[in-house]
């Protein structure tokens, strides 16, 4: 979020500068109205993503593969990449804003690399839409032996803290890491205007503090960590994701790219520029305060940087009678909550996990983004974004001012940080006498844990899915959480390690935080421990088993059965891409009385293949199947994440809506499809009639999730149940019962809930699949009963979750009331809707 008016800089007076500095032309047409996009989205909901062609996510360069490493290289400073440069843009919605356009990006960056020795261009990784994402480094020149110096430095912060607190080189020689993070959002644009001007400052500046910084500092920023939503003036990146909300899941390659940023640069320091809200407001956050920091150290200077970024931006001399613009608010010091730093999926509270001990989102004041883009002229529009663009900019150069001020304690702090976690000593709660010189600390800001020992995977054949492990431990490793594996070939991870905060946010089953607080920004409970369909087992303490070797890689899960025909079970979405990629090459496959797949041993050299891709186990089976299963189009009126998640699981996927269904959809032609799954946007009301008649007539089953889904069932008389909505706000980890039938056979224990649903009431033919566990089913989370009193986890303890039953036209209808593929993130639950989708 971002405040307007322009501040002058000092700059050598370049063509360069001018061309940064000169307002682009204002002839751009402005984009369709993107819409509101509310705090609360079901399910990350973004209506226009969900409408991407078909195939259009999976094609998108980059959208399901790992991005290219921001590694450390072997050279110094500065490391000048030659970038390739767009073509221009007119559609660019930063255009408008008198803003620099994503092809504005890489000739700006080309030329400051040239201004002399400061700056670096690395080439980070690319978007979801194959864009470039730009890494600029500031710093004095290292030669290659210095910056391996750095490098070592670095290195022994983290993994032998101790001897690191005691290293005079360090204290004298380290440079601080900063990181500014700008445009995650794609219609909050001015950081990376600030971002530009701050660059050609810090390259052309000639007074000796600048010179200081620079040798003291390693200043790293990503220009703009989302340029998909910076051309289309949306929230979103091209596959329809708020990438604010993907870090603990990852599923993105933007946050995969500053994920490895964060891992390789270490930041001491880091900032995210956002907006919009007025007066700037600049955190620390109010509770809850995520249990899994070491806060002490964290509070202690993410507050006092607050204070100097709140100087800066006030300083700049905005009034709201002259321009709008309301003093800077620290939510730590000026509210009660509402604003807080509980999940790890934002990028600042991802951050200390990595190091950082001072991290802030940043909201700049003044709006320009949705209706406000389209209703207001230009030159009020440009004079909000130049405010925006000065604000981010004095946020930036104070945090720079804390980081090389107060440089000793800030390494020092990160260095006890990784220190404690390495030696496993109890966290310090915060107080004002752990915190010193922050007011108005109260038991309300205490959230701290205890570590387990240890956490053990077991991986052995008798595990129901070794795919999970293996894939749980390539993201606890992608993390940088050290993994080990034990003689017996279980994976231990032991939690005296530097970065033991990120191992328990991933497995931990996490806190039931209902009374704690009225509310939450978001989500509340995420524990992949329980969600990602492995086992997980604690280690409360010692002895931790004996770790054979440090791992880097899970080890291959896949087999085949020499002989015979072959079970492949449908418990994990990895099984569901197999069984897909089996059906789309004409392989006969037949499904189980438990909803398994048999495939005939004619395939086995198909089954390697696939067994070796996804690491999948084809066992031998004298089975025969009941009834053939069948490839499956999907007609989804669907969240981005669900639509993800749906072509992650390998179906090939057709985004719908009412208009799309009116136009006259053919469900039987070749652009058809076998099933519909609704969770948003299609409302039964807004079908023509002859929309409806050509959906009943198709005989096509129907999955429907959430309030969406059920209100659909119920306007079109599908299945005879009555749906009841819990409380709205509810959100986190819930336990689950199977019942036995095919649908949900091999699901586990636990699943996620956004906005709770369940089923009472059930119709002749209607079973129930999975319901919530009786007593007290939130494990983790924020869920709290409706002001009226009904609507919470009591109400909902064993009332059906998942119901199932066919139409009146005998096409089967599944309901679901959990949110099994929220953001793409729940693996575990994702092949209950894969099941769902198959049956017939």
């Amino acid at each position: 979020m971002a405040r307007p008016r322009s501040l002058p800089i000092a700059t050598a007076g370049t063509v360069l500068g001018a061309l940064l500095l000169t307002a682009l032309p204002a002839s751009a047409a402005p984009p369709p109205d993107p819409g509101p996009h509310p705090v609360r989205e079901r399910g990350g909901s973004e209506p226009a993503a969900a409408l991407l062609p078909r195939g259009a996510a999976a094609a998108l360069p980059g959208s399901l593969v790992e991005s290219p490493a921001a590694r450390p290289a072997d050279g110094g400073y500065p490391r000048r990449t030659d970038l390739a440069v767009p073509p221009e843009n007119p559609a660019d919605t930063s255009l408008r804003l008198g803003l620099a356009p994503y092809h504005s990006l890489a000739p700006r960056l080309n030329a400051l690399q040239k201004l002399g020795d400061r700056v670096s261009v690395e080439v980070a990784g690319r978007s979801a839409g194959g864009r470039e994402l730009y890494l600029v480094t500031v710093t004095a020149p290292e030669s290659p032996a210095e910056a391996r110096a750095q490098e070592r430095m670095r290195e022994r912060i983290e993994n032998a803290p101790a001897a690191a607190a005691r290293d005079p080189r360090i204290k004298a020689a380290y440079k601080t890491p900063v990181f500014i993070n700008n445009n995650i959002h794609g219609n909050e644009w001015e950081g990376t205007d600030a971002a530009l001007r701050l660059v050609e400052e810090l390259a052309t500046a000639t007074d000796r503090k600048t010179a200081g910084l620079l040798a003291r500092t390693r200043i790293h920023l990503n220009v703009t960590a989302n340029p998909d939503g910076r051309i289309a003036g949306t929230r979103a990146n091209a596959a329809g994701f708020d990438l604010n909300r993907d870090f603990i899941t990852a599923s993105q390659p933007e946050s995969r790219a500053i994920r490895r940023i964060a891992i390789d640069k270490q930041p001491a320091v880091m900032l995210d520029l956002h907006g919009y809200v007025n007066g700037t407001l600049i955190e620390p956050t109010t509770p809850p305060h995520g249990e899994n920091y070491e806060y002490d150290l964290f509070l202690k200077h993410s507050y006092a940087n607050a204070l100097g970024m709140e100087r800066a931006v006030n300083g700049l001399g905005y009034t709201p009678a002259k321009d709008g613009v309301e003093p800077a608010v620290i939510p730590f010091r000026d509210q009660q909550e509402g604003w807080d730093d509980w999940p790890p999926i934002f990028t600042p509270q991802y951050m200390p996990f990595q190091g950082a001990v001072a991290a802030h989102t940043i909201e700049f004041p003044m709006q320009v983004n949705n209706r406000a883009y389209d209703t207001l002229p230009v030159a009020e529009l440009r004079r909000r974004a130049a405010i925006n663009t000065a604000i981010a900019g004095a946020a930036m150069r104070a945090a720079l001012d804390y980081a090389d001020t107060h440089r000793a304690a800030v390494l020092a702090d990160q260095i006890e940080t990784f220190r404690r976690a390495a030696a496993g000593e109890p966290q310090r709660p915060v107080s004002e006498e752990t915190v010193p010189g922050v007011p108005g600390i109260g038991p309300e800001d205490v959230y701290t844990t205890t570590f387990p020992r240890a956490y053990v995977i077991p991986a052995g054949r008798s595990q129901r899915s070794a795919v999970a492990a293996a894939r749980l431990v390539d993201h606890l490793v992608a993390n940088d959480v050290r993994v080990g594996r034990a003689k017996d070939g279980s994976y231990v991870v032991d939690m005296r390690q530097p970065k033991r905060g990120l191992a328990n946010v991933i497995l931990a089953e996490g806190r039931d935080i209902s009374g704690d607080v009225s509310a939450m920004y978001d989500i509340s409970g995420w524990s992949l421990g329980l969600l990602w369909g492995a086992t997980v087992r604690k280690v409360e303490r010692g002895p931790v088993p004996a770790v054979v070797r440090t791992v880097h890689a899970a080890a291959p899960t896949g087999s085949v059965a020499p002989f015979g025909d072959l079970l492949l079970r449908l418990d994990d979405p990895k099984e569901l891409v197999a069984v897909n990629a089996l059906l789309a090459r004409g392989v006969a496959v037949r499904r189980t009385a438990d909803g398994a797949a048999v495939v005939p041993g004619a395939a086995r050299a198909v089954a390697r293949e696939l067994a070796e891709r996804y690491g999948v186990v084809f066992r031998a089976t004298k089975e025969r199947g009941t009834v053939p299963l069948e490839r499956t189009r999907v007609a989804a009126s669907a969240t981005a994440g669900e639509l993800f998640a749906l072509r992650e699981m390998g179906f090939d996927v057709v985004p719908v809506s009412a208009k799309v269904l009116n136009a006259g959809f053919d469900w039987t032609g070749t652009s058809g499809a076998r099933v519909l799954y609704v969770s948003q946007g299609l409302d039964w009301a807004e079908l023509t009639p002859e929309a409806r008649e050509a959906l009943r007539r198709s005989g096509v089953g129907v999955v429907g999730s959430g309030p969406a889904g059920a209100a659909f069932n119920a306007a079109a008389g599908l299945l005879p149940v009555t749906a009841v909505e819990g409380n709205g706000d509810a959100n986190g980890v819930v336990a689950v019962r199977a019942a036995g039938g095919p649908l949900a056979a091999g699901a586990p224990a636990h699943t996620f809930v956004y906005s709770p649903l369940w089923f009472t009431g059930l119709g002749a033919g209607v079973r129930t699949e999975l319901s919530y566990a009786p007593g007290a089913p939130l494990v983790s989370g924020h869920w709290r009963p409706a002001a009226a009193g009904g609507g919470g986890p009591a109400d909902a303890a064993g009332r059906a979750a998942v119901v199932s039953g066919r139409a009146a036209s005998g096409a089967p209808v599944v309901l679901i009331g959990t949110e099994p593929l929220f953001r793409a993130h729940p693996k575990g639950s994702f092949a209950l809707v894969g099941r769902a989708l198959l049956a017939r």
